[in-house]
């Protein structure tokens, strides 16, 4: 029996390998997860205006390539879509089209950008959706499968290189789960997708490779109430 890192009121946290772990698990109702993209991310940059650079804290310890993607993440999501109801990943826009085709896609949009890419801004960041719709499945209706940028982004304020801010995080955790279900995040990073599972009172397990991000994690999940706009 594995030992978890961190378990309390139905949110699970597991350090090791997900390749390891997956196969010791119960099933989920839903796989919800922000992978590495593969763009070669050391760590997180921000530019201010006038041009200087502040370069923070927080990196991976793998090597965030497209072969990573293709050897690692890519077999983790196709093993989550072949066990799951529903398979939820944001791939970012560089390896997209190392994942396999989707059931249907959505995207957050950024009229301002959220980066630069060859074409210029990069004003979306897609959603990759698998499986079946929950509302669907329960006969609730159709809802939006795509998102406006309405949230203000606090992620820069974890030590890791792509956390995801939160509010944008429960819009999509609200969109893709129904309350009562546990969602499994197989790349949980910082921890974002089990908070944004407790606010909304669904269930939660991740599992992280990197032990300083399951610190980081258990240390969100403790906070009973998260203030408005922070994560």
């Amino acid at each position: 029996m594995m030992k978890p890192y961190y378990s309390k009121n139905g949110v699970t946290i597991y350090h090791g390998d997900c390749r390891d772990i997956l196969p010791h698990l119960d099933q989920v109702d839903l796989v919800l997860t922000d992978p590495p993209y593969g763009v070669d991310l050391k760590a997180k940059r921000q530019k201010l205006r006038g041009g200087a650079l502040i370069e923070r804290f927080g990196n991976y310890s793998h090597e965030d390539t497209s072969e990573y993607i293709k050897s690692v993440v890519v077999p983790v999501i196709c093993q989550c879509i072949d066990s799951t109801l529903a398979t939820v990943v944001t791939p970012g826009t560089r390896n997209l089209w190392l994942y396999p085709p989707a059931d249907d896609v959505g995207c957050f949009y950024s009229a301002a950008g959220t980066g630069v890419g060859k074409w210029g801004f990069t004003c979306m960041q897609p959603i990759l959706y698998y499986g079946s719709d929950p509302y669907l499945r329960t006969g609730q209706g159709s809802r939006s499968n795509s998102f406006g940028q309405t949230y203000c982004n606090d992620a820069n304020k974890f030590a890791h290189p792509c956390a995801k801010p939160i509010r944008m995080w429960k819009a999509l955790t609200s969109r893709v789960s129904l309350a009562g279900e546990t969602i499994l995040d197989p790349f949980m990073g910082s921890g974002t997708t089990l908070r944004a599972a407790k606010d909304l009172g669904r269930k939660a397990i991740g599992i992280e490779i990197e032990e300083r991000y399951c610190e980081i994690a258990a240390s969100r999940l403790s906070q009973e109430v998260m203030a408005i706009g922070g994560v």
